[in-house]
């Protein structure tokens, strides 16, 4: 979605090499590279090693690993390391945290903590958070009370609709439903939606209030470096009060 990134793309100054195992290596050795930059969901470095055996450096960059939202920001300041930039990224940084602390202090002080509800249906599972993912930290930090809170797991649960409707179908907030940005589409997708409290209620949010030219969504590519963000807007939702005339970034009403 970043404009920037987009021109050098419409330029050509950006190739296309494939992803994992269908990764073009010899298109990649041509471009003599200064680093490669990869990431693994699994202990599996084939790729990486094979690239690393043509005396290319490869680096790992393991923000989405980060439990806390200013673990994954403060990756800026690897990312520096890179560029000679150390002093602007720990300028960067510590703004953003400043910022986010602040406004957690001020969810702090709220005295009611509306429950909140997440995700959606894909296939037969409905997919949200863990207990201690990051999403969910945001939440508590947002001053809510994510009804998931309790689970011990930092990826995200595979749940059937009975047991989320179970404990999930008086929620006061719910957050987080794909690419659905209307309540109309949401129930068309599945009737069963419209039963929750919270879809009756129209205290329904998506996160795709930004978009790039070609789609690209900036909550899932900005919002790893600004959670303090994110954090605005999910107090913004639950706690309107503490931040009077705040426009939200990210999040919006479902329609």
């Amino acid at each position: 979605s970043s404009p920037t990134m987009r021109q050098r793309i419409d330029a050509g100054q950006v190739t296309e090499l494939g992803i994992d195992k269908g990764m073009n290596i010899e298109q990649l050795y041509q471009l003599h590279p200064d680093v490669v930059m990869g990431y693994s969901l699994s202990a599996d470095l084939g790729q990486l090693n094979k690239i690393q055996s043509l005396g290319i450096p490869v680096v790992l960059n393991a923000e989405y690993l980060e439990k806390h939202p200013l673990g994954r920001a403060e990756w800026i300041r690897f990312m520096a390391l890179l560029f000679d930039e150390e002093d602007r990224a720990d300028s960067v940084f510590t703004a953003i945290e400043k910022s986010y602390l602040e406004v957690r202090e001020q969810a702090a002080a709220a005295t009611k903590k509306p429950t909140v509800l997440s995700g959606i249906l894909y296939g037969n599972s409905w997919f949200l958070p863990g207990g201690k993912n990051y999403a969910a930290t945001l939440l508590t930090d947002a001053g809510c009370q994510y009804l998931w809170a309790d689970d011990s797991t930092s990826g995200f649960l595979e749940l059937s609709f009975e047991h989320v409707f179970s404990k999930g179908r008086e929620a006061d907030l719910w957050l987080g439903t794909g690419n659905f940005e209307t309540l109309t589409d949401l129930a068309a997708a599945d009737r069963r939606y419209a039963l929750f409290t919270s879809y009756k209620a129209g205290e329904i949010y998506h996160f795709n209030a930004h978009k790039g030219a070609r789609g690209g969504n900036e909550y899932l590519e900005l919002g790893y470096l600004r959670p303090d963000i994110i954090l605005k807007d999910l107090v913004s939702i639950a706690h309107p009060e503490l931040l009077p005339g705040y426009q939200r970034y990210f999040f919006q009403r479902l329609r």
